[in-house]
């Protein structure tokens, strides 16, 4: 009998193969090569950009931890980051002297009526005239350091500042101003020296510091204030520079007068500067180059100073003394006046006359002394 089974059976199916198929596929190959080096290519570019994220952030950390000054910092604590970049300030490279002339380099007055001696000082060094014109703007500088009584010596007698003023403004000055930077509180010292009273009274205007009335000031060739504050506010569009300072013992300077009134324009902290005192004094002298100087010795503070606080330290002095030459006009004060020539002079007098800044032998220079009621 036949097999009538059928030749298809699972276990025998069995197809041969595809002839037409082609070749073996090659694209999925090199398909699955190029995602392995994208992969690849994704890894270093992550690793880059990690390294780069964390480079960002060190530096971040830096610039926000590092101490204010060091580069790059941005640590802030004052907020000085934030301000604009200050400008130095200079003042005339001449200061604000005058003309030289045959004029007397001091001019000493001698008597009891402050008026009188005041314009006949000034008189002995070429009259006012020769120092103020018509239209300037002319600031005097007196000595308010500290809070006391005139009689007591320590700052400039505010009779001498009025009759100051006034000669200013009969010369025709368009605007006289007075300042200083006291020791001790401006407002108390102002009003306590009679000062700010004396100085409205003949028509003056009053500035007292404040923080932003100052600025940095160069001062090439100084030893301590090359760069330092300075109160600017009332030197802007000023003509004329006039101090006018009292005679007094000084406990580390040995005497304070002419030259040394200018610290009164410092700010900052100029307590440090008592460690060369006489150094500084010389700065103050190649900083300020006044129009004139004036020495108050209606009263002579001659020990205990500079504060003073007693009577018992102020004689009679009866003198005014006006010069183009601070240092001069100071070695003048510290013989006649303080009557200590037999002892050796200052030594910022000498560390000055070093550098050309004034004569500390006052007997050299031309004086005219004259005496008035």
């Amino acid at each position: 009998m036949a097999d009538n089974r059928d030749a298809k059976s699972p276990d025998t199916d069995v197809r041969p193969p595809d002839t037409d198929a082609g070749p073996p596929d090659t694209d999925a190959a090199d398909h699955s090569e190029d995602e392995r080096t994208r992969i690849d290519l994704s890894r270093r570019q992550a690793l880059r950009n990690l390294a780069t994220i964390g480079g960002i952030a060190g530096a971040g950390t830096y610039l926000s931890l590092a101490p204010p000054s060091w580069p790059l910092s941005l640590r802030d604590p004052d907020g000085e980051l934030g301000k604009p970049v200050a400008e130095i300030k200079r003042l005339p490279q001449s200061g604000y002297a005058v003309a030289e002339s045959s004029s007397a380099v001091l001019g000493v007055a001698r008597g009891t009526r402050v008026d009188a001696m005041v314009r006949a000082a000034i008189d002995g060094i070429g009259g006012i005239a020769r120092f103020v014109s018509s239209g300037d703007v002319v600031l005097i500088k007196p000595n308010v350091a500290f809070g006391r009584a005139a009689a007591l010596g320590a700052t400039t007698n505010p009779e001498v500042l009025d009759a100051l003023i006034r000669v200013v403004q009969e010369a025709g000055a368009s605007e006289v101003r007075v300042c200083d930077n006291p020791i001790e509180s401006p407002e108390d010292c102002f009003i306590r020296t009679g000062i700010r009273k004396a100085a409205l009274a003949a028509g003056a205007r009053v500035y007292l510091p404040s923080p932003s009335a100052f600025e940095q000031l160069a001062t090439p060739g100084a030893k301590w204030i090359a760069e330092w504050p300075f109160f600017w506010q009332p030197f802007r569009d000023v003509d004329k520079v006039i101090g006018v300072a009292p005679v007094k013992d000084h406990n580390l300077c040995r005497a304070s007068m002419t030259t040394k009134n200018w610290y009164g324009l410092l700010g900052g902290r100029r307590n440090q500067f008592h460690q060369d005192i006489h150094g500084i004094i010389t700065d103050l002298a190649l900083m300020m180059k006044p129009s004139f100087v004036m020495l108050d010795a209606t009263r002579v503070l001659f020990r205990s100073g500079p504060t003073g606080g007693s009577l018992d330290d102020v004689r009679p002095g009866q003198t005014i003394v006006a010069s183009t030459d601070s240092i001069a006009c100071d070695a003048f004060g510290w013989d006649e006046l303080l009557d200590r020539a037999s002892e050796d002079k200052p030594h910022y007098m000498e560390l000055c006359r070093q550098k050309g800044l004034g004569n500390p032998d006052w007997k050299s220079v031309t004086m005219k002394e004259v005496k008035v009621g």
